[in-house]
C-alpha cells in the first residue's frame, strides 16, 4: 500500500511498538499526563461498548418463530485478543489489496467511474484506522480496568468487521465494472503494458542501488537491499500468471483469465513498490546528506541556548548529562563529515534530532524539524513498503505500530520515527519466523513464493481481490 504522507518518520524501532522517543515534556504536571489517558481510555470503552450494546442487541432479537435468539457468551479474554490481531490483519489485507485493485480499475474507467467505490474505500480506511488506534491504546495499556478491556476488544472486533462489510458491499460493484467474466482483453492489455514499463525499470534501479551503496556505505541501503531481486521475483511471477490468463481468455474460459489476470496485477504492484523504494530512497539519502550541516547548527544553536537558559524543572545534573550526549552526538557525526568517507545521512539526522530534542523547545519547528520529518517520513514509508509486500508474514503488533507512526507523522515526527523503525523490525521478524511459506525450488523459480509471501495468492491459491475478509478471496 502507498501512504498518503505530507511528509515520510523518526527514531526506535517503532510502528510496532508505542511512540518510545516522543519528546520529554518535562514541564508536564501529573495532571497534565493523566487527563490524556483518561480521556483516550474513555473513548476505548465508549467504543467497545456502543459494539457490545450492538452485538447484544443482535443476539436478543426474537427469531421470526417469535423465540428470542439465545444469548451468545462472551468468549474468554485471550481468546477476543486473538480474535481482535487475527481481524486486524485481515482486513489491514484486505484494504490493501482493495486498494491496489482499485489503482487497475481507475486507470481503465477514471475517476468518476469508480467515485462510489473509492468512498466505500474510504470508509474501510477510516474504521481500520480507528481499530488500530484502539490497539496501540490497548497495548500501552488503556484502560486499565479488565471489563473495559474486554470492550476495547470487543470495539476492535466490531470496528475490524464493519470495514470488511463495507468493502464486501462494493465488491459486487466493482466486478461488474471490470466484467472480466465476460473477457479480460482490454484490462489484460493495460496490465501488460504496466509490466513491461517495469521491466524496463529494474536495469536502471540495480545500478541506482549499487551507485547509493558506493556513495552512501551499505548500512545506508540496507533495508532496499535485494528489492530490485524481489521486484524482478514478482515480475517473474506475472509474466507467467498473464500467460496463463492470455491463453484461458483464449479458450474462451473468462473465469479461470480473471484469477490469472488479478494475480498478475498484485505481482505487478507489488514489484512497483519494490522499485519505487529504490528509487524513493535515492531522493531522501540526498535530501538527507544537504540537510546534516545545517541540522549541526541548528543543535549546536539549541544546545547553546539551553545552557544559556537552564530549565529549573530539570536536575542541574540531569541536563548537564543531556548535553554532554548531545555534544557527543554531534562531534561524532562531525567526525563522520569530516573523513570524507561513505556514511549514512539519514541515520546521522535522526542521531542529531534523538539527541537534542530532549533539550529543544521546539523540536518540530525549524531546521531540526525539517530533519525530523524527513527521517520520520522515510522509516514511515520504507516500513509500509515492507509490509505491503510481506504481507503473507506479518502480524498484527508491526502493522499496529506503523499506523500510530502514520497517524503521529505531521503530530510528533520523533515519536512517529522511532514507531515506524520499529514497525519494519517486528515485521521482518515475523518473516523471519514465519520463514519460506511455500517449499521447492520450483515454486521458488516460479515466483509463486514470494507471491504467497506477499499475499497475492491466498489458502488454496486464490487470487486476492477487491473485498473485505469474506470476499476477497472470491477469485479461486
Amino acid at each position: 500500500m502507498t501512504i498518503e504522507h505530507r511528509a515520510p518518520a523518526a527514531d526506535g524501532r517503532a510502528q510496532a511498538a508505542a511512540p518510545s522517543l516522543a519528546q520529554e515534556e518535562d514541564e508536564s504536571s501529573a495532571a497534565d499526563l493523566v487527563l490524556p489517558l483518561v480521556v483516550a481510555g474513555a473513548a476505548a470503552v465508549v467504543a467497545g461498548y456502543a459494539y457490545v450494546r450492538r452485538s447484544r442487541r443482535t443476539r436478543t432479537r426474537t427469531t421470526p418463530g417469535g423465540a428470542p435468539a439465545p444469548l451468545a457468551a462472551s468468549p474468554p479474554p485471550a481468546e477476543l485478543d486473538e480474535q481482535a490481531r487475527v481481524l486486524l490483519v485481515a482486513a489491514d489485507d484486505s484494504v490493501r489489496t482493495s486498494r491496489e485493485e482499485l489503482a487497475f480499475v481507475e486507470a481503465r474507467f477514471g475517476e468518476s467511474a469508480v467515485a462510489s467505490t473509492v468512498l466505500a474505500l474510504r470508509g474501510a480506511e477510516a474504521e481500520l484506522r480507528a481499530a488500530f488506534r484502539m490497539r496501540q491504546q490497548y497495548d500501552d495499556g488503556v484502560p486499565e480496568e479488565a471489563a473495559a478491556r474486554q470492550h476495547a476488544l470487543a470495539g476492535i472486533v466490531g470496528r475490524c468487521e464493519e470495514a470488511g462489510r463495507r468493502l464486501d458491499e462494493a465488491a459486487a460493484g466493482v466486478d461488474q465494472l471490470r466484467g472480466l467474466e465476460q473477457g479480460a482483453g482490454e484490462a489484460l492489455g493495460l496490465a501488460e503494458t504496466r509490466f513491461r514499463a517495469l521491466t524496463g525499470r529494474t536495469r536502471a534501479v540495480d545500478a541506482l542501488l549499487a551507485d547509493l551503496t558506493a556513495r552512501y556505505g551499505p548500512a545506508a541501503v540496507a533495508e532496499v537491499t535485494g528489492y530490485g531481486e524481489q521486484a524482478k521475483d514478482r515480475l517473474v511471477f506475472a509474466t507467467l500468471r498473464l500467460n496463463q490468463a492470455r491463453q484461458a481468455g483464449d479458450l474462451a474460459a473468462h473465469d479461470r483469465a480473471a484469477v490469472h489476470l488479478r494475480a498478475a496485477e498484485g505481482a505487478i504492484a507489488q514489484a512497483a513498490v519494490f522499485l519505487h523504494g529504490v528509487e524513493r530512497l535515492g531522493t531522501e539519502l540526498s535530501g538527507a546528506a544537504a540537510l546534516v550541516p545545517a541540522a549541526l547548527t541548528g543543535a549546536e544553536a539549541e544546545i547553546a541556548r539551553t545552557q544559556r537558559s537552564a530549565r529549573a524543572q530539570v536536575p542541574v545534573g540531569e541536563l548537564r548529562a543531556r548535553i554532554v550526549h548531545a555534544d557527543n552526538v554531534l562531534a561524532f557525526v562531525r567526525d563522520e563529515l569530516a573523513s570524507e568517507a561513505p556514511y549514512d545521512p539519514l541515520d546521522a539526522l535522526r542521531r542529531i534530532v534523538r539527541a537534542v530534542a530532549p533539550l529543544a523547545a521546539e523540536p518540530t519547528a525549524g531546521v531540526l524539524g525539517a530533519a525530523a520529518a524527513l527521517a520520520a517520513r522515510t522509516a514511515v514509508a520504507g516500513a509500509d513498503d515492507f509490509v505491503a509486500t510481506h504481507r503473507g508474514a506479518v502480524g498484527a503488533t508491526a502493522r499496529t505500530r506503523l499506523a500510530e507512526a502514520v497517524r503521529l507523522l505531521d503530530e510528533d515526527p520523533v515519536a512517529a520515527d522511532a514507531l515506524a523503525v520499529e514497525a519494519r523490525d517486528l515485521a521482518e521478524q515475523d518473516v523471519r519466523v514465519h520463514g519460506n511459506p511455500v517449499a521447492g525450488a520450483a515454486e521458488h523459480e516460479s515466483g509463486i513464493a514470494g507471491a504467497v509471501l506477499g499475499g497475492i495468492l491466498l489458502d488454496g491459491g486464490a487470487a486476492a481481490s477487491f473485498g473485505g475478509p469474506r470476499g476477497r478471496g472470491r477469485r479461486a
